[in-house]
């Protein structure tokens, strides 16, 4: 189970402010009783000092010099004088001993015995019982041990004393743990909100949500923030740039497939659409080498056949132009063109076929000009008026006219033509497709020149569409952006 850090930095630092605030406490109570204890020990000490000193006047006033006879003769007057100028209650020992002073009649403990043994082998020794302090020292003169004075020494005052002291300690620690506990607590809440909300953070990365927020602190917690806010953007760039690229894959894996499947179906139709003249010249072959000597056949013979390799020459160098534009992207030679001018040109070049097919042709043009190359355009317009011709009925119309319109030239070519089927309509730039394969093999076609003239046209920026078809013709729309030095017309 994790554990909050918050709770982890508050138990911490309870037990730290804790042990802080005992070891405290110990050192400076411990210290009061040492000091207590060697104020004491001072106090004896010139209590001992004295006794002695009185006790060398006390024998110079006496005409018998032997302390001990002096001890046993007038021992309990000796110790009351002690009482009297220590303020203590005192005992006085000999050296067997056995109590000197007979006027205070105290039982005497096991302890007090032990103690009195070590102080009649010539050794200043104390005793604490509960509140009593008794305190035993030699009796010398000549530094010869003559017997064993104690003191009495109440620690009352001392323990009450220590007892208040203890006491304002728990008081006193008790409100600074309170105190600094509170006051830690809220500066270092500070530290643990901000590494939860950097754990935050780091869960939403890692959940995807890269807007990372960082902490305006001046410490490293904040540059650990701004890193963290820096790392997720580099990881959400990386991320986008690795699906940018897993798109562009997926794209180019999408086209490699549609131009693998548009390769065979082309490869399909260029062997379709290229058997049938061959078969029709074998054929003729055929029957020459039948009948070599029959003239009319000859002369069949070498009309179809010379019709056949046109039409085979143009396909081929149709699906050449229409794979090159496949494979190769070209430099056109961009020019300022008359559209006008370039439609009148094709016009005239396609005159004699207008006239042999009794086909009536209508212009509404106009002066209107675009940037484009001039060969490429002349095609497009070629192919498309080549196939108003060819599927025109006998006795039609085409009708063709040019504007300037939102920026762009917009040529629109009409015929009263065979038109085309709607469901076939949306196959009409497809290579090698034509909606009558009779008529287009009479004609000449392979179905290949829409499919060109929507090359060449959106190469250069421009574009190709199938405007209407049906029953009374079809209408084509050609459009190219209008020339930028020119004004754009009405």
């Amino acid at each position: 189970m994790r554990i909050s850090i918050k709770i982890k930095f508050s138990v911490f630092l309870a037990i730290l402010l804790l042990l802080t605030v005992y070891i405290l406490s110990l050192l400076v109570l411990e210290g009061i009783q040492k000091n207590q204890r060697e104020q004491v020990e001072q106090f004896f000490e010139q209590q001992a000092a004295t006794a002695n000193q009185y006790l060398l006047q006390s024998l110079l006033a006496e005409q018998s010099k032997v302390p001990q006879t002096y001890l046993a003769s007038r021992g309990a007057e000796f110790a009351k004088q002690l009482e009297l100028i220590s303020g203590q209650a005192v005992v006085l020992y000999d050296q067997e001993g056995q109590s000197l002073n007979r006027s205070i009649s105290a039982p005497v403990s096991d302890s007090i015995r032990e103690t009195l043994a070590y102080a009649l082998r010539n050794q200043t020794t104390y005793l604490t019982e509960n509140d009593s302090l008794y305190y035993m020292t030699p009796l010398r003169i000549g530094g010869e041990q003559v017997g064993v004075v104690q003191f009495y020494y109440s620690l009352t005052d001392n323990l009450a004393f220590y007892n208040r002291i203890k006491q304002l300690f728990v008081y006193i620690g008790a409100g600074v743990f309170l105190l600094s506990f509170m006051l830690a607590y809220v500066y270092f809440n500070r530290f643990a909100g901000a590494i939860i909300r950097l754990n935050e953070t780091v869960d939403q990365i890692r959940e995807g949500q890269f807007a990372a927020p960082g902490l305006k602190r001046r410490d490293e917690i904040g540059v650990l923030s701004d890193g963290i806010r820096e790392m997720s953007e580099q990881i959400r760039d990386t991320i986008r740039e690795k699906d940018a690229e897993r798109e562009k894959l997926a794209l180019a894996v999408h086209k490699l497939s549609l131009l693998d499947k548009e390769q065979k179906e082309f490869i399909g139709n260029v062997t379709h659409e290229f058997k049938t003249p061959l078969t029709s010249i074998k054929a003729y072959l055929d029957l020459l080498d039948m009948y070599p000597d029959d003239a009319s056949l000859l002369e069949t013979a070498l009309a179809s056949i010379n019709s056949e390799t046109q039409r085979l020459y143009e396909m081929v160098d149709k699906a050449l132009q229409l794979s090159a534009m496949e494979k190769y992207e070209f430099e056109f030679n961009k020019e300022q063109l008359d559209t006008r001018q370039i439609i009148l040109t094709v016009l005239n070049s396609l005159k004699g076929k207008l006239d042999k097919f009794g086909i009536a042709l209508e212009t509404d043009l106009s002066e209107a000009v675009v940037e484009a190359d001039k060969d490429s355009l002349t095609l497009v317009l070629m192919n498309l008026l080549d196939n108003a011709i060819k599927y025109n009925k006998a006795g039609g119309r085409i009708h063709v006219t040019n504007k300037v319109q939102n920026g762009m030239v917009v040529m629109e070519l009409a015929d009263t033509g065979i038109g085309i089927p709607q469901e076939a309509a949306h196959k009409v730039f497809e290579p090698f497709y034509t909606v009558d394969k009779n008529r287009s093999r009479e004609q000449g076609g392979a179905g290949l020149g829409l499919a060109l003239a929507r090359k060449y046209t959106e190469s250069q920026g421009g574009t190709l569409k199938l405007v209407s078809t049906g029953e009374e013709g079809t209408r084509f729309r050609l459009s190219f952006p209008v020339y930028a030095g020119e004004e754009t017309l009405g």
